[in-house]
């Protein structure tokens, strides 16, 4: 069953300047997370896909290890200020489930407990670029860990046009920059003609996106240098709402980008 929004938590798109490629924008420390209006029913498809498929939608490689539990740690000391009760063992989440504090399976437990996806990339020794070591993956937008795990950010985003070289080396540069006490932040804007939450598509297989789709499918992504580590988590806020319940502005905004045939990743 699909969990709509009945609107949209976030819209930065209804500024023309956060239409840009890549589009990241300063963000306070405190508000990197967020439990919005569809917490509970979004917790209850995590934890079915996290029984059913887990292999799937959970996956590391040996070197991720110390960062998802540095970034397991970060999201502890954040929780109170969404609403979980917090101790040594266990949280108790705002939907009143209690969610064990397994710091032996942090993205495990990390997926369990927050809406969002997130993903962990870090930069080998040596290397040019970040690549992605680890993620908890439940809803994936057109994408499967299986192809991307390992991977460097410009394979990463094969086959994605904008993606180009150029942009492939703002991005690096903007990652190599970042300060742990500084998060980043945009949102996507892509229209569905399908409305379900978990639609992994490998590479080559088609897309259910459309231009003449019912749904409005938005992720608010973030990222967080870690202290420690210095990986950098990229988080995944999904919603997704029927297109005609944008708001005036919103289909103002929306009207605008698909005039300018302005891409938002």
């Amino acid at each position: 069953m699909p969990v709509l929004h009945a609107s949209l938590p976030f819209a930065p798109w209804l500024r023309p300047h956060a239409r840009r490629l890549p589009g990241a924008m300063p963000l306070q420390r405190r508000d990197w997370l967020m439990v919005d209006a569809a917490y509970d029913l979004q917790m209850q498809a995590r934890a079915e896909l996290l029984a059913e498929r887990p292999t799937e939608v959970l996956a590391s490689l040996p070197a991720a290890a110390e960062a998802a539990e540095e970034l397991l740690c970060e999201i502890m000391q954040d929780l109170p200020t969404h609403g979980f009760k917090v101790a040594q063992t266990h949280a108790r989440c705002p939907d009143g489930r209690v969610v064990t504090l397994d710091r032996s399976r942090p993205l495990w437990t990390i997926g369990h407990l927050l809406q969002a996806d997130f993903c962990i990339l870090q930069k080998p020794e040596g290397a040019d670029e970040h690549l992605l070591s680890a993620a908890v993956l439940c809803f994936p937008s057109s994408w499967t860990l299986t192809e991307k795990l390992g991977r460097p950010l410009m394979r990463i985003h094969q086959p994605v046009p904008s993606y180009d070289p150029q942009m492939g080396l703002r991005v690096q540069r903007m990652f190599d920059m970042m300060r742990p006490e500084q998060p980043l932040w945009r949102a996507n804007l892509l229209v569905y003609t399908n409305p379900d939450l978990y639609q992994p598509k490998p590479e080559n297989r088609p897309k259910e996106k459309s231009p003449d789709g019912a749904y409005i499918r938005s992720e608010r992504q973030c990222l967080l240098k870690l202290p420690r580590s210095n990986a950098v988590i990229f988080s995944i806020h999904t919603a997704i709402i029927q297109r005609n319940a944008l708001d005036p502005e919103q289909q103002t905004a929306f009207a605008e980008i698909e005039h300018s045939a302005q891409g938002l990743l």
